[in-house]
């Protein structure tokens, strides 16, 4: 079954956060001004068990879901995270598992994940200057953890690995000719993010958006590019490849073009409820739905409900609204 919502989008792909915690305090998404020491991180009965999100995927891929990525937080974080992965890998009609994570604990868990089945890996990667990666993720972890892990990923056979950079206005627009250099010398896919007002805490304004056609002017002026289109539906990002065959790179110009009308994502929060935007300010709590020892026809009854109402499109719109609105922290839910 293909469920489509009400702009005549498809559920495609699900993503699942496994945990609301994290080992970095990155001011875009976690600010520790706001999420100190003394945050209160849901309790471990509050979080979806393995056998609960295998459920729910299970349910997912019923209505058209076709691929996974597993989000925080910190997913790595969640401990035995390869078991998940093996259980989600054999759910039938499930084309592809993958992982967004900062890195910080690749070196031990690449290989255990890659044994389990997981099919790609995207790793967060802001800048490659030692203060100013510290200055970013906020945390005592340093970029060589990261570049460890990188490495482990890479023996393990994950390939090519994504990397993804936010950048801002001011703050790592210097990192943008190095990561690349970076990514087409260790054979990676990097992909640069436009700084969004995701979350309510990280004082997003549109004058610190580094636009993705600025990116590329600065990246055709070092490297011959030409653009294509990849073999997969309603891709988000910008693809390019370098004409002297060392990699791509892609941009996502999600605030100066924003791809609402292409959307076929699902977010789950690490507590079960499911968000149809990633700028939404509420959830559907499927985890009380579903400890109430409700049927999966019922269970899919009801997420198939959620999304032919969904009229999500928050980017399109965002120049319209001249007010701050509430919305799900980022970490809840992934990026």
């Amino acid at each position: 079954m293909q469920v489509i919502d009400s702009m005549d989008r498809p559920l495609r792909a699900l993503r699942i956060s496994v945990t609301d915690r994290c080992n970095f305090r990155c001011p875009y998404c976690m600010p520790r001004d706001r999420f100190g020491e003394h945050h209160n991180y849901l309790d471990r009965s509050q979080i979806l068990s393995f056998e609960e999100i295998e459920r729910l995927a299970r349910i997912f891929v019923g209505l058209g879901v076709e691929k996974v990525r597993l989000t925080g937080g910190e997913p790595l974080l969640r401990h035995e995270l390869p078991v998940l992965v093996a259980r989600l890998r054999s759910i039938v009609g499930l084309k592809e598992v993958t992982l967004t994570t900062n890195g910080t604990l690749l070196e031990s868990l690449a290989q255990p994940l890659r044994d389990a089945g997981l099919d790609r890996l995207t790793v967060s990667l802001d800048s490659l200057d030692v203060d100013r990666f510290s200055a970013l993720s906020d945390a005592t972890l340093g970029l060589e953890r990261v570049l460890a892990g990188l490495d482990a990923a890479s023996k393990a056979g994950f390939g090519p690995i994504k990397l993804n950079c936010v950048l801002q206005r001011g703050v790592n627009e210097a990192d943008i000719l190095p990561l690349a250099e970076f990514a087409r010398d260790q054979g990676h896919t990097l992909r640069f993010i436009e700084f969004m007002d995701v979350g309510t805490g990280n004082d997003w304004k549109l004058e610190r958006v580094v636009p993705a056609s600025e990116v590329l002017q600065k990246l055709a002026a070092r490297w011959s590019l030409e653009s294509f289109h990849r073999d997969c539906l309603n891709c988000v990002a910008q693809h390019y490849r370098y004409l002297d065959g060392k990699g791509e790179v892609g941009l996502i110009a999600s605030v100066t073009e924003p791809f609402c009308q292409g959307c076929d994502r699902a977010r789950l929060s690490a507590e079960g409820k499911l968000y149809t935007c990633l700028f939404a300010s509420e959830g559907l709590d499927l985890r009380s739905f579903l400890r109430a020892g409700n049927s999966d026809s019922d269970l899919q009854a009801v997420v198939q409900n959620r999304w032919r109402k969904r009229e999500d499109r928050y980017s399109e719109l965002r120049t319209e609204m001249t007010a701050p609105q509430p919305r799900v922290e980022m970490f809840h839910i992934g990026g």
